[in-house]
């Protein structure tokens, strides 16, 4: 079974206090999302594997260490996941971009694809899929669907904010993938949206209604 890597970092929970604030305008809110993904992009690649490697300083020759292995994409779920996105993207400035669009039907609150581009190689690559909500699960777990159908197994989902509920069914379809959050909320409402949460990620980081 996957794990659920809670990340209580003072740093992470500080800035994540701020954007649910409902008086954080959409600039503050879009700021404190990537900077917030940066830090949780720290924890989330600690465990890649290094190698050993000889590089000359102004000094002497020195043994240093490189990231050895998978490569690195990341795909954000759009549109909310591309400020994560970028985010992450100032830490690993080499790693490849996918997009991956989804919407949610409000009806029957099931994913309706729209769009998937990912990178040619992805399954010789560490693949970071980043959306700031996990709610149902159901757009998370069609997300991951997609990226294995193309040939990743090696599939790490990230989120700002999970409810019980998406966490449960995305490790009961997916239960290989590791999921990262800053914070676990109380439940979901009818409307599918996670109580108390921030809202609608989307509307509040493009400041649309």
């Amino acid at each position: 079974m996957g794990k659920v890597h809670l990340m209580e970092h003072p740093l992470i929970q500080h800035k994540l206090t701020i954007i649910r604030d409902v008086n954080t305008g959409p600039k503050e809110f879009r700021e404190l999302v990537g900077e917030i993904a940066t830090l949780m992009a720290y924890e989330v690649t600690k465990d890649l594997p290094l190698e050993e490697v000889e590089v000359q300083t102004p000094i002497a020759t020195a043994k240093a260490k490189v990231i050895s292995g998978k490569k690195i994409a990341i795909v954000p779920i759009l549109r909310a996941g591309l400020v994560m996105a970028d985010g992450i993207m100032k830490l690993i400035p080499a790693a490849k971009m996918g997009h991956i669009g989804l919407y949610r039907d409000p009806d029957s609150l099931k994913p309706v694809e729209y769009y998937c581009k990912l990178p040619a190689d992805i399954e010789e690559r560490e693949m970071i899929l980043v959306d700031p909500m996990l709610a149902t699960g159901g757009s998370a777990s069609a997300a991951i669907d997609f990226v294995k159908q193309r040939g990743s197994n090696h599939i790490r989902l990230v989120c700002l904010i999970a409810a019980p509920e998406g966490i449960e069914q995305v490790q009961k379809d997916h239960p290989d993938v590791d999921i990262y959050v800053a914070a676990i909320d109380d439940h979901l409402n009818s409307q599918g949206y996670i109580i108390p949460g921030l809202g609608d990620a989307g509307d509040r980081l493009f400041g649309t209604k």
